[in-house]
């Protein structure tokens, strides 16, 4: 993370954490925040519009992807209202963002994923991430008093919009027992790093899950958040209706989880053409 002792990022900082931003989110702000300074070369006071806008223009011709720039953008304009000054990136409008559908992973695909992971704690933490719809820095926040056994349910204290409870079956609880008896990890935090205290790193995980998926399914673009994805859309498949999914994910708006009906090709393959039904009797109702 860049020093906040930095004047220059000093409030900015001091205002994430009085907003109670997440720690990864607020070191990803002030890391855009410090680069935007360095291009621009001025005192915040005097940043304009045009700095602004020229500073996306090259992050754009440099082949920064919408996403990216659109981080850039909310890092200045909350460095822009931590320092007092008047928002000069009112009028500029977010890049717009292709909403891909990106890789759907089947069933088969996840059971040969996981099976390929020798490591029996990052096959803990991988099967969390699809057995409860968990983001990756969910599953490494969580502790072993979050795994209610009894109610068969996993507790997220922190997640992006807050707490929530997901569903843990089975098979996932015999899992985390099975890692919880060999691995004995003696703080709270259920997969603690090597010192068994502090977090393990996301690096780590995807470092692991890189390597499996080349093994079995090479070329394909999957990352352990895809096992979220996967969940999801597996849900869906199965039948559970589009309000629990959103709970389950922890989705602030409904918007969002309507993404994952693109995702599910077997429910949309279930709905049935209105063309197939005129000249029924059932096509009747259609006027």
């Amino acid at each position: 993370m860049k020093d906040t002792t930095d004047p220059r990022l000093s409030k900015l900082a001091e205002a994430l954490e009085m907003r109670s931003v997440r720690p990864n989110t607020r070191a990803t702000y002030l890391r855009c925040a410090a680069k935007f300074l360095d291009a621009v070369g001025k005192p915040i006071k005097q940043v304009t519009r045009s700095d602004v806008e020229q500073f996306l223009l090259a992050q754009t011709r440099d082949g920064r992807a919408p996403r990216t720039r659109n981080i850039y953008l909310a890092s200045i304009r909350w460095l822009l209202r931590a320092s007092g000054r008047r928002d000069v990136t009112a009028l500029l409008r977010q890049a717009r963002v292709s909403k891909a559908l990106g890789t759907v992973l089947t069933g088969s695909d996840v059971e040969k994923l996981l099976a390929a992971v020798t490591s029996l704690k990052y096959r803990a933490i991988l099967m969390t991430a699809y057995g409860a719809g968990l983001r990756i820095g969910e599953v490494l926040a969580l502790e072993v008093g979050d795994i209610d056994s009894k109610r068969m349910l996993i507790r997220v204290k922190d997640g992006k919009t807050g707490g929530r409870f997901s569903v843990m079956g089975g098979r996932l609880l015999a899992l985390l027992r099975e890692y919880w008896k060999q691995y004995r990890p003696p703080g709270p935090l259920l997969f603690p790093g090597r010192d068994g205290q502090s977090m393990l790193s996301r690096a780590a995980v995807c470092k692991v899950f890189k390597k499996v998926v080349a093994q079995v399914l090479p070329g394909q673009r999957v990352t352990p958040h895809t096992l979220r994805h996967a969940f999801a859309t597996h849900l869906l498949d199965t039948g559970t209706d589009l309000r629990t999914v959103q709970v389950l994910l922890g989705h602030a708006h409904l918007e969002t989880t309507t993404h994952y009906l693109q995702l599910s090709p077997r429910r949309l393959a279930r709905v049935e053409s209105p063309s197939e039904l005129l000249g029924t009797a059932r096509g009747r109702r259609l006027g």
